[in-house]
C-alpha cells in the first residue's frame, strides 16, 4: 500500500468481510481476530491489486520499500537530506547491511537502485505539476545539482530533463511498481 487511496481500499475489504482491524497504514493492516479466512482475504486482496505477505524477508523488503516510497513521495516539506541508510536501520531496528542482503535478494535489485527510480518517478511528477525548475526540483531530492540530476534522469528515462519536459509525456509507472 503506498498511498492514502490504498489504505482506504483495504479498510474497505477488510470491512466487507467483517474483520475487524485497530489500524491501517501504509504497509501494513492490524487485524483484531485470530479467526480469518486467509484465503478469501487474499482472493479480495488480489482482486484490488494487493496480497497478503507472510515470508519475514518479503514483509522485510515491503517495509523498507513503503518507507522509501513514503518518504520520497508523501513528505511534508521535509528535504529529502537525509542518509537512507541510517534512517533505514532506525525505522526497521535491523543493520543497515541486513536490510541491504534481504532486499537485494527478495527484490532482485538494491536499495539504492530502488531509491533512485523512485526520485526520477518524483520528478517525473514535479515536472508535470511544473511548480519548479529544475534547479528547485534538484534541490528538493537531494541532487548536487541539477546536471547531476538531469545525467541520472537521462540514463534512466532515455531523455534530458528538458526534453522530457517539451515531450508533455505524462506516462508514468505507479510508484509500488517501480523496479
Amino acid at each position: 500500500m503506498v498511498c492514502p487511496r490504498c489504505i482506504t481500499a483495504v479498510e474497505q475489504t477488510l470491512s466487507k468481510l467483517k474483520i475487524p482491524y485497530s489500524e491501517v497504514k501504509l504497509g501494513k493492516a492490524i487485524v483484531e481476530s485470530s479467526h480469518i479466512d486467509y484465503i478469501e482475504l487474499n482472493k479480495e486482496l488480489k482482486a484490488i491489486g494487493f496480497e497478503i505477505i507472510q515470508d519475514k524477508n518479503q514483509i522485510i523488503a515491503e517495509q523498507i520499500k513503503t518507507l522509501i516510497i513514503d518518504f520520497i513521495h508523501h513528505n511534508k516539506g521535509e528535504e529529502l537530506k537525509i542518509n537512507f541508510s541510517e534512517y533505514l536501520s532506525k525505522k526497521t531496528q535491523y543493520d543497515y547491511s541486513y536490510l541491504s542482503n534481504v532486499f537485494s535478494e527478495t527484490e532482485n535489485t538494491t536499495i539504492e537502485k530502488f531509491i533512485i527510480l523512485q526520485k526520477i518517478e518524483r520528478v517525473k511528477e514535479l515536472i508535470n505539476y511544473n511548480e519548479l525548475n529544475f534547479s528547485e526540483i534538484a534541490f528538493n531530492l537531494n541532487y548536487s545539482s541539477a546536471s547531476h540530476l538531469s545525467k541520472q534522469f537521462k540514463e534512466i528515462v532515455g531523455f534530458t530533463l528538458s526534453a522530457y519536459k517539451k515531450t508533455k509525456i505524462e506516462e508514468r509507472s505507479p510508484i509500488d511498481n517501480v523496479q
